[in-house]
């Protein structure tokens, strides 16, 4: 996809938003002086804070950010956060709090107001390779053949945006793996796919809130169906490879699962569920994620490449998957 277009998740007319921020603390608790804590959740330490202008607002942060309060010890592993309620976002006020935002690894949420609990969603979509799964499988299958650099090339450039044509880029890296014995699936899966820190809570606590699980993703089926049975997703939908007497030909089978079918998976899902788009969360780490996460009603960029974290809702870069779960209360 161009990495020119524009589609946000947050920017929606008259609309109000929750600004969460959350950060690790190692040596003492972080907070603007004078606030109130608010206790304790989850591991997090709450504050809330106040703002009427832009100005004003990344002022308070930085304060949050900047000034330990004297004789306040707290263990490692704790996280404090900072909350702004109701707020009218702008996309000058977005790429502002995301500009300090990554300066100082701080995590940050615009949640729509009224919808800040996990429970007020129906619908969690997911991106696989390097979102729920710490690689891309296809430069790891590419290792088998000798061609990893050359095919993980072209995985970062159409993930950074600069491949216009996503569809066009896997056919040339499905090309490349022409030959490979049809092992070296099976071989990646247990030897090299391992779950992003913090999946697995993550899954857990969203299937106890009552969500559904969509597995979206432009790898391969041997992959998203085995970790749909895996981690009990409920809807898993990828690419299929052309296997032919136990090598893989250098083909996709059907349509390529692009940033359009992303999208329109996430759509299915939803009228299949019968519940809004807005009562879904997306979470991806790509250009191929765009228009997924700018139709669902949270869209969260993980560990991101640039042109989809400053969009997002919500940018998490040095949390877990279960970072999410910092941000939006579990009922």
């Amino acid at each position: 996809m161009n990495a020119s277009a524009q589609v946000s998740g947050f920017t929606r007319e008259a609309s109000l938003f929750d600004l969460v921020l959350v950060k690790e603390v190692e040596q003492g608790l972080r907070m603007i002086e004078g606030l109130d804590d608010a206790g304790f959740q989850h591991g997090v330490l709450q504050n809330e804070g106040r703002s009427e202008s832009l100005a004003e607002l990344l002022q308070q942060i930085t304060s949050w950010i900047d000034r330990p309060r004297a004789g306040a010890r707290l263990d490692r592993g704790t996280r404090s956060s900072l909350r702004f309620a109701s707020l009218k976002i702008t996309p000058e006020w977005q790429s502002a709090v995301a500009a300090l935002c990554a300066g100082h690894e701080v995590d940050h949420a615009f949640l729509p107001s009224g919808r800040h609990r996990l429970s007020d969603y129906a619908v969690l979509a997911m991106d696989m390779d390097s979102t729920l799964i710490t690689i891309e499988c296809i430069d790891e299958l590419g290792d088998w053949c000798g061609r990893k650099a050359e095919i993980a090339a072209i995985t970062e450039a159409a993930m950074r945006g600069e491949i216009p044509n996503f569809a066009e880029s896997l056919r040339q890296r499905v090309a490349l793996l022409a030959g490979l014995d049809s092992s070296a699936l099976e071989s990646v899966y247990a030897e090299r796919l391992r779950l992003s820190p913090g999946a697995d809570r993550l899954l857990s606590v969203s299937h106890s809130a009552g969500l559904k699980t969509s597995l979206v993703s432009g790898g391969f089926t041997f992959f998203t169906d085995r970790l749909r049975d895996r981690l009990g997703l409920t809807f898993a939908h990828a690419n299929q490879l052309e296997i032919m007497d136990g090598k893989l030909t250098g083909r996709v089978l059907g349509p390529i699962v692009d940033a359009d079918a992303k999208a329109a998976e996430l759509q299915r899902v939803c009228r299949q569920l019968g519940v809004s788009l807005d009562r879904s969360i997306a979470i991806g780490d790509g250009a191929n994620d765009l228009k997924m996460l700018g139709l669902a009603g949270l869209g969260v960029a993980y560990h991101a490449k640039p042109v989809l974290a400053a969009q997002a809702d919500t940018a998490i870069r040095y949390g877990g998957l279960d970072r999410l779960l910092s941000f939006l209360g579990a009922l």
